[in-house]
């Protein structure tokens, strides 16, 4: 998902903190339809046509208050707040993947975990301009059933509910893949898997477009700024200040094929890996 995150205030965890994920009737609906173009009405008739992903561990314990309390939404689910937390480079870093689109008409493209603002509309709409379509993949129902209805005006997207890390789609299945602010939020293995999937299931000749977190420059005062915050709020973002995110790749990938662009004093990265 997407996926920013800001600071908690310290009564809304003590609050909160034993906090469990839980299905909702709203969500199991979401789910249903797009694990099966059906609408049974239980969670059990769901899993008999396909066995939902489970809430990864990472995400339940780490990102509970950001991606899976139904409350998250209220203050999260603005454009402005998450310009806020990406220090007013959210407009900059979503055209930086438009930019970086070239599609043929009636493509597909697929995005890994779904995000907080309007990226999702922005990608819709451009994708929308060649007649191209949209494939929208979150481990979290919740978090799909938010994208649906904020997605609710654009008619050429799909939503799947499937984990980063083990992607049911057929090798080469889309045009192009883009994996916008997910990886920092998880643990090394998991990061691997979810790149080596967005790898797998782009078609050759396409392109899979990373943004994300980077270690800035030290002469970059934010350098100073972010360490405390990512290394409290955010325990696997620091893995992408000591290690480039190419580093994470699989061996099939050369240096060639990888193009690496940084913004804000080297804070925020793209890269664009060509097959």
């Amino acid at each position: 998902m997407s996926r920013q995150t800001t600071i908690m205030n310290d009564d809304s965890r003590a609050r909160a903190e034993s906090y469990r994920y839980e299905l909702s009737d709203e969500v199991v609906d979401i789910a249903a339809r797009n694990a099966g173009n059906a609408s049974p009405n239980t969670l059990a008739e769901v899993s008999a046509k396909v066995a939902p992903p489970p809430i990864p561990d990472y995400l339940q314990d780490t990102y509970w208050w950001a991606y899976l309390h139904p409350k998250s939404f209220y203050f999260f689910e603005r454009e402005w707040v998450v310009n806020l937390i990406l220090w007013g480079n959210m407009k900059k870093l979503t055209q930086a993947v438009l930019d970086e689109m070239d599609l043929q008409p009636n493509s597909r493209l697929l995005q890994v975990a779904c995000v907080y603002g309007d990226f999702s509309n922005k990608l819709a709409s451009h994708l929308g301009q060649t007649q191209s379509r949209l494939d929208l993949v979150d481990v979290a129902p919740i978090q799909l059933s938010n994208a649906e209805k904020k997605l609710s005006g654009q008619d050429n997207v799909s939503f799947h509910h499937q984990d980063s890390s083990l992607l049911t789609f057929p090798d080469a299945s889309f045009d192009e893949t883009v994996v916008f602010f997910l990886l920092h939020e998880q643990p090394e293995d998991v990061r691997r898997k979810t790149v080596a999937e967005a790898i797998r299931v782009t078609k050759a000749g396409g392109r899979i477009i990373f943004v994300d977190y980077h270690g800035p420059r030290k002469s970059n005062p934010m350098r100073y700024v972010m360490k405390p915050i990512l290394a409290t709020l955010e325990p696997f973002a620091m893995d992408l200040w000591r290690e480039e995110l190419p580093a994470y790749m699989p061996e099939s990938i050369k240096a060639e094929q990888i193009r690496s662009e940084f913004y804000f004093g080297g804070l925020y990265q793209k890269v664009v890996v060509s097959l």
